[in-house]
């Protein structure tokens, strides 16, 4: 009897144990397999991205009142990124001038600043391909100005632009073919005294993009005059045959088009800039 007894223990006690070392089998497997996911999420190589833009331009990119950096392509920009887990953005900014040179020397990796693509930037940098936006520059003067309609009638003028900008570009090339007819003012690109300049004749015009005069005088002081200067797709600037930022150029395509489909680009424009710009573009 105490035979008995001593086997259905001794059976109890070898079933007992089986089954702590089956748990603890289970335990470690699925401990094993978290640490092995936890692994490959750990493993997924992130890259930062150097973006170069401004803090002069309201409603593009700008600091507002409590000193953040913002607007219509610093929020996009974000909005981007979420859409990119390879890819980290972090934002440096500086004078606009200085932003192409910047992205040749290799100090950030894309320039955002509502570029246009023109054949004299082409020739020195690449263009993702998915436009964001898409707009034509205007002559703008004084609202009582009524003398002044196309670039010939700029001859003698002083025109107020920022250097290294597209506007700037279309005067140039105006020049070289009319002996630098018209006076080219250089803004410097901290300034936001563009309103001010013409209202009081320093210079005679400028040169904008047609979103852009709302922005900058909202009391309605200047006008856009004449017919369209230029129609230009606004795009994102990377260095000219490198292999990463070709990469990086795709992938952000991809995300342009995923927020033009779900609507977040559109309603972007329109809380930053009063319309929807994105909807046209240059074929």
């Amino acid at each position: 009897m105490k035979k008995s007894i001593s086997l259905v223990i001794a059976s109890l006690l070898t079933l007992a144990i089986a089954g702590c070392g089956n748990n603890s089998t289970n335990s470690s497997q699925n401990g094993n397999a978290a640490e092995a996911s936890a692994t490959a999420n750990s493993s997924t190589k992130v890259t930062k991205i150097i973006v170069g833009t401004g803090t002069a331009f309201p409603k593009v990119c700008f600091i507002d009142e409590n000193g953040k950096l913002t607007g219509f392509d610093v929020e996009l920009l974000k909005e981007i990124d979420k859409q990119l887990p390879e890819y980290e953005f972090e934002f440096q900014t500086m004078d606009f001038s200085n932003l192409l040179l910047s992205l040749e020397t290799k100090k950030i990796d894309l320039v955002a600043h509502v570029m246009e693509k023109n054949p004299e930037r082409e020739l020195k940098y690449s263009f993702n391909k998915e436009a964001y936006a898409h707009w034509r520059n205007r002559i703008v003067v004084a609202k009582d100005n009524d003398s002044i309609q196309s670039l010939d009638d700029l001859k003698g003028k002083k025109v107020l632009v920022g250097a290294t900008s597209a506007q700037a570009q279309i005067l140039e090339n105006y020049n070289k073919e009319h002996d630098n007819a018209i006076n080219i003012v250089y803004q410097n690109g901290a300034a936001n005294d563009t309103v001010a300049q013409i209202s009081t004749g320093r210079v005679d015009a400028t040169l904008a993009a047609d979103f852009v005069l709302p922005i900058i005088d909202p009391q309605s002081q200047l006008k856009a005059t004449g017919d369209e200067l230029s129609s230009a797709d606004i795009l994102y600037v990377f260095r000219k045959d490198d292999a990463d930022s070709q990469k990086l150029s795709d992938a952000i395509d991809s995300a342009i088009k995923e927020l033009k489909t779900d609507g977040t680009l559109g309603k972007l424009s329109t809380e930053w800039l009063g319309a929807d710009v994105t909807a046209d573009s240059v074929k």
